[in-house]
């Protein structure tokens, strides 16, 4: 019995290795091999989102005191309602001064006259475009 067992895989090495097998491959099977499709450069460049801007999330306030006030609010204090709005959509802004890094205040640049408060993270330098060089530590 031991050797019957030999001696069949003796038999199945000789007949998957052996060169009359390989003679049988065909490697040119256009049909089979797919060719890697070519993708052509865009034609319209990628522009800059208008910056500074508030995202949607972020929070207008009519005046510093109703930006204070949603500050109270959202700790669990007992604070009259203040006059702020949601941004629903990206608006450009133009930052008039900031307070330290919660209190900026800013006017809404495609609407003149319209300013206010917002407690959103605003930095000096708009973010690269399509979120290429973050990193995070």
């Amino acid at each position: 019995m031991y050797r019957s067992g030999l001696w069949r895989l003796a038999v199945a090495v000789l007949t998957v290795g052996s060169p009359a097998m390989a003679q049988n491959v065909i490697w040119d099977m256009p049909n089979v091999i797919m060719q890697k499709p070519k993708f052509d450069t865009p034609t319209m460049k990628q522009h800059a989102d208008a910056w500074p801007r508030l995202d949607p999330g972020a929070v207008l306030c009519r005046t510093e005191a109703d930006l204070l006030r949603l500050a109270a609010s959202r700790r669990g204090e007992q604070v009259d309602r203040p006059s702020c709005q949601m941004i629903r959509t990206p608006t450009a802004i133009t930052i008039e001064r900031r307070v330290g890094p919660g209190r900026t205040q800013v006017s809404l640049t495609d609407q003149k006259g319209v300013d206010g408060w917002t407690d959103a993270w605003l930095p000096e330098k708009a973010p690269p475009i399509g979120g290429k060089g973050v990193s995070i530590r």
